[in-house]
């Protein structure tokens, strides 16, 4: 007698009922994106529906996931090449992204290994172009549960986790040493830095952090932001340390003008407008101005907010109008925030640093005639790169003879000289400001110099 046979079973979403594969799925199509595709890591995690829709722990896991294996890319892309000769296969993304999420929480994150490895081969089996190779994901796992913690105490991470191309550039620049103490920097997730309008024992003590010798509240929170004492109060903002300093180079600025170019999202402009300046904030990106505008709102500081390019815009034709000082805060490589960007050493190549050069020089240049005679431009760039930094400064004093460096104290930092160079500019590393604690160390590169107009 024949059996009948037995119904097909029904496809099961494994989203609803097997915690966190959700957010893993969502993690993978993000490095995919960032990886494969080049995109913007903040683009991807902004404009990702389903990331959106997480449950707030899921959603700080897919964030974690993806953040992990960005910092350790090039030593989990090593350790996997140890048992896969050929490479991931390359007409299946999703294998090398779930091998990359899976090695990351078996040996750093606090997720049980069969867990990582039974919710990588769940992830493959779901994308059609990879399932076919679930069983090579559950071995590979396998083998990096048992030999990969053994592998990684052989290695310094400093010299795979950042493109060879960087590393040697900031070895040229920098020496071997403080380039690798920079690319080891730049493996741990920073803290979260907070600009505090008054009272920073107050609220280090509050959100369980510590005061920085730069007057920054460093804390390391969990969680949403908004959520956090003193957010809706509009106590302070999230402004790395390194960030905060330029805005501080003006020295006391209650009742000058200050234009602010560049200056979405707003950190440096609600640091003058707290100050008493009366600042105009001018970025060209009119939806970047409504975050500025938000945030204003929610710390109670007003300033005028200007939708305009930057290389042209002029406030008023008259000298007497002219502002008593000028922030410019250039658009550049972001290779200083890579700590906080992991995304940048992995979607940019070495032409791409000298690609905003021009605009920044033409900002430099225009900058020039908004600054009133006796006034003070600072112009900063959140890059390690000289092209950019120091080298922009340079030329610029060669051609604008009506303007002169005023070298930077260390009083004005907080006292920490190391953050000075011979000629009295910031010269932020990610490197600096060590702490026994890594999670409470270091700082955004950042590069200022503060230059006065003298005729």
């Amino acid at each position: 007698m024949d059996r009948p046979k037995p119904k097909p079973k029904p496809k099961i979403d494994h989203s609803q009922d097997s915690p966190g594969l959700a957010a893993r799925r969502i993690a993978a199509e993000i490095l995919e994106a960032v990886l494969l595709r080049g995109r913007p890591l903040d683009e991807q995690l902004e404009g990702h529906s389903g990331l959106a829709g997480l449950p707030d722990r899921d959603r700080a896991l897919a964030r974690q996931l993806i953040g992990t294996v960005l910092r350790r890319l090039g030593t989990l892309r090593h350790l996997l090449m140890q048992f896969l000769k050929k490479g991931p296969p390359a007409n299946a993304p999703r294998v090398e992204a779930a091998l990359l999420i899976g090695a990351a929480q078996i040996l750093w994150l606090d997720v049980p290994d069969h867990a990582a490895v039974d919710l990588a081969v769940r992830s493959v089996q779901a994308d059609f172009r990879a399932k076919h190779f679930a069983g090579l994901v559950n071995a590979v796992l396998r083998r990096v549960t048992k030999e990969g913690p053994a592998f990684l105490a052989k290695i310094d991470p400093a010299d795979f986790d950042m493109p060879p191309w960087l590393l040697q550039r900031w070895q040229r620049i920098y020496g071997v040493d403080t380039a690798r103490a920079i690319a080891r920097a730049n493996g741990h997730e920073p803290a979260l830095d907070l600009t505090v309008k008054a009272e920073p024992e107050s609220w280090a003590a509050q959100l369980q952090g510590t005061v920085l010798p730069t007057g920054t509240v460093r804390a390391v929170a969990q969680g949403r932001i908004s959520l956090l004492p003193g957010f809706f109060e509009g106590a302070w903002w999230v402004q790395d340390a390194a960030a905060a300093l330029p805005a501080k180079l003006f020295g006391n600025v209650r009742g000058k003008r200050i234009a602010d170019l560049c200056a979405a999202p707003g950190g440096k402009t609600m640091q003058l407008a707290h100050a008493g300046a009366q600042v105009t904030a001018v970025d060209r990106s009119e939806t970047r101005l409504v975050r500025v505008r938000d945030n204003l709102q929610r710390v109670g500081l007003q300033a005028e907010t200007v939708a305009a390019d930057a290389t042209q815009w002029s406030a008023e034709p008259s000298v007497s109008e002219s502002f008593d000082g000028v922030l410019l805060d250039a658009p550049c490589s972001s290779t200083g925030t890579i700590r906080r960007h992991p995304d940048v050493p992995w979607i940019k190549q070495e032409e791409d640093i000298t690609a905003l050069v021009p605009l920044q020089q033409s900002l430099l240049d225009h900058a020039t005639s908004l600054v009133k005679i006796g006034g003070t431009l600072v112009y900063c760039v959140c890059s390690l790169e000289p092209e950019e930094g120091i080298d922009q400064v340079t030329a610029f004093l060669a051609r604008n003879p009506a303007f002169r460096r005023q070298p930077i104290a260390a009083s004005e930092v907080g006292g920490l000289s190391e953050l000075l160079t011979a000629d009295g500019d910031l010269r932020s590393l990610p490197c600096h400001l060590a702490n026994a604690d890594p999670r409470l160390s270091g700082l955004d590169g950042f590069y200022a110099a503060r230059l006065e107009r003298l005729s």
